[in-house]
């Protein structure tokens, strides 16, 4: 007996429904980006094929990914990908989910002069340091982390968006040698251990290592600081990414090793979440 057909308007009404049921954050759009993903086709297509009738062929995967969705995997798990200044990148389990936060501290280093070295600090699935590569092509860019998961994710990601001259190190924080850098941009894990519990299921796939900030959440940024500081070029600019209240602790910690207009900025919410930097 052949399946009856749906229209795709209701599919995703129903879709939708559910994963309100499940406490799923704007479920009408994740629903969306999900239908659309099994069927091939921009998310904005959608609204012109309300009537297109969907099968069993079409409704059995979004189903499974609508169950999974529901159990709190994040939605570029499901999809595979993430939009980062414009484009599409692979994100999965290996690193963090890049954040839109996030694309305003490229947004800012994009405003700095001449950049003729870069590095990336704890670059995690690599959206910095590429967005920076292709935004900037004259200037060298390095990149750093500790996890070699991470690492395969950003240099799958350099590969597939034509930025395979920026070098990779796997690397505590600072890569070795002596080279010296014009900014040094780092967007580093700054939740406070205590808190890592009580963050949102979501958040629960994204690797702790790249969460887990110590006891405040600026462990990192106490070592990295000097460690910047050495390698700085004079004039070099730190741009740091912050955590909410994190500012002022940041900013004294920077005083103290010879850095001048120490700003924090603000993200589009109005929280406190950069902190740029001019050493020496």
């Amino acid at each position: 007996m052949a399946t009856a057909m749906m229209p795709l308007l209701d599919v995703l009404k129903g879709a939708s429904e559910f994963l309100a049921k499940q406490g799923v954050e704007s479920p009408r759009l994740n629903a969306e980006h999900l239908l659309a993903h099994v069927l091939g086709i921009k998310r904005l297509e959608l609204y012109l094929q309300f009537d297109r009738p969907l099968g069993e062929m079409e409704r059995a995967p979004l189903r499974d990914l609508i169950r999974k969705r529901g159990t709190g995997i994040p939605l570029q798990h499901l999809l595979g990908t993430v939009e980062f200044c414009g484009r599409t990148f692979q994100s999965d389990a290996r690193a963090l989910i890049p954040r839109p936060e996030t694309e305003q501290l490229v947004e800012r280093a994009l405003t700095y002069g001449s950049l003729t070295t870069i590095l990336d600090v704890a670059t995690g699935s690599g959206v910095i340091a590429i967005s920076m590569a292709l935004e900037r092509p004259e200037a060298a860019v390095t990149a750093t982390d500790i996890s070699p998961e991470a690492l395969a994710l950003a240099r799958g990601n350099a590969s597939l968006l034509g930025a395979e001259r920026v070098i990779f190190h796997e690397s505590d924080l600072m890569p070795s040698g002596e080279d010296r850098f014009d900014l040094i941009t780092a967007n580093l894990p700054y939740i406070p251990s205590a808190e890592i519990p009580t963050l949102s299921r979501e958040v629960h796939h994204d690797p702790v290592l790249a969460l887990d900030g110590g006891a405040d959440g600026l462990d990192l940024v106490r070592r990295l600081t000097p460690l910047a500081a050495s390698r700085l070029n004079p004039g070099g600019h730190l741009l740091l990414e912050i955590g909410m209240g994190q500012a002022a602790a940041v900013t004294e910690c920077l005083a103290g090793y010879n850095y001048r207009d120490i700003t924090a900025l603000p993200d589009y919410q109005g929280t406190l979440r950069f902190i740029e930097a001019v050493h020496g």
